[in-house]
């Protein structure tokens, strides 16, 4: 090659860096991203327009029917909804959030008693429907369970516990809905840390040292701030009603030895399908987190927290892959030399790592002593605990395994600075 085609190559790539730089300009508002409530939706809506009122109604008193055992005989009685009247976004929203807590109630009514095998039409096509619109399963998801299901008692009032409720609910009291609002919470705490998300790769693409450092700063108190959040699960959550009460509901049809075959969408397949119920790796945090800093899970894990990316919507699915297409955060520190860069790296990462040391410290906590306190009785008139799920995760997972794996090689994700 002689020197002009050095130079011609060396301006080329100078021109691609360019344009590269103005088109990967990362920002929250391209994915529906709120800077001040990160993934959480912004003010859900709380009511369907009139034509709407069954399900609203069902919905409204969900935990009283399912306790009276009276929910299926509610939906076998409800009368088929068409969705097109349903305008907008926020409106489908809901919609999903209804029609996903009353299809859980619907199937786990009677626990694994008397488990309903075939989802009556005039409740299936709806939500396959709705789903189908929205790009979500048919089944309850993070994004119903917690992210759009809030509401503050007094609209001037902070984001707090004490000013916070919750639109739908299942059998659980106060602990259910502690459990929703905790989570609510640390999603919040996690806000900041994903506009700094943003701004690290940014910072990145525009070779800017300072910037990333303090991103990087941010993001780690961010971390900080959800582990303190997601300690405020012991303050609210009975281990027992939680084990006992509220988890059965958040169990899907896939990987559940007690529906093997699935659920039959009565109308939509003749087939049953499978879905996997609510988990923790559906909210769209970690995966995030984990695509920023370069961390690499085992290929089981890794499997499984790809398949939990189709039950996020679709907005959130397109951050993570962008995120992913970015350039790398991890490549660019090692090259940079930075020793202060190279600390606070390896200090989020072992934030990170704290973070899901705190999830494994919780879900012990609330299998293992939960269990115990199930078997021993005293929990009156509440069901009993669900056997199927005694070493599973409601995702499906074999829960401890999985979550120590994924704490692990988030911990091997570190720098060596002696390198």
């Amino acid at each position: 090659m002689d020197r002009f085609d050095v130079t011609r190559t060396v301006g080329d790539m100078e021109s691609q860096s360019m344009k590269l730089k103005k088109s990967l300009s990362f920002s929250l508002e391209r994915f529906h991203i709120s800077e001040d409530y990160g993934f959480l939706f912004p003010d859900p809506l709380k009511e369907l327009p009139y034509y709407y009122k069954p399900w609203m109604e069902i919905a409204s008193n969900l935990p009283l029917m399912i306790e009276s055992h009276q929910l299926r005989v509610r939906v076998d009685m409800m009368p088929l909804l068409s969705c097109h009247l349903l305008k907008g976004h926020r409106e489908q929203c809901l919609a999903h959030l209804l029609l996903s807590f009353i299809t859980m109630g619907y199937v786990w009514q009677e626990g694994e008693k008397n488990i309903a095998k075939v989802l009556p039409r005039n409740l299936a096509l709806p939500f396959v429907e709705v789903s189908q619109t929205l790009g979500l399963p048919p089944i309850l998801v993070h994004s119903d369970f917690v992210l759009m299901n809030w509401k503050k008692k007094d609209p001037d009032g902070p984001l707090e516990i004490r000013n916070l409720d919750t639109i739908v609910s299942f059998p659980g009291g106060e602990s259910l809905k502690g459990f929703i609002l905790v989570t609510l919470l640390v999603e919040k705490a996690a806000a900041p840390g994903i506009k700094a998300l943003t701004q690290a790769i940014n910072a990145v693409i525009q070779s800017s040292d300072d910037d990333l450092l303090q991103a990087l700063k941010q993001l780690r108190t961010s971390m900080i701030e959800m582990t303190k959040a997601l300690r405020q699960m012991h303050d609210y959550v009975d281990p027992a009603i939680f084990y006992a009460v509220i988890r059965i509901f958040l169990s899907g049809w896939k990987d559940n030895p007690v529906m093997p075959e699935g659920l039959i969408y009565e109308g939509v397949s003749e087939e049953p399908l499978k879905y996997s119920g609510g988990s923790a790796a559906q909210s769209t945090i970690f995966h995030a987190f984990d695509e920023l800093l370069g961390i690499f899970h085992s290929k089981e894990s890794t499997t499984f927290l790809h398949r939990m990316r189709e039950y996020m919507p679709p907005s959130h699915r397109a951050f993570i892959e962008e995120i992913h297409s970015a350039p790398s955060l991890k490549e660019y520190i090692l090259s940079s030399g930075s020793y202060p860069l190279h600390e606070v790296y390896n200090q989020c990462v072992m934030t990170l790592a704290e973070l899901r040391s705190q999830h494994i410290s919780i879900v012990a906590k609330y299998l293992l002593i939960g269990a115990a306190k199930a078997k021993d009785g005293g929990l009156g008139h509440l069901p009993g605990p669900p056997q199927a799920l005694a070493e599973t995760g409601t995702g499906g997972t074999a829960v401890f395994s999985f979550l120590k794996s994924v704490r692990n090689t988030t911990l091997g994700g570190t720098i060596d600075q002696s390198d």
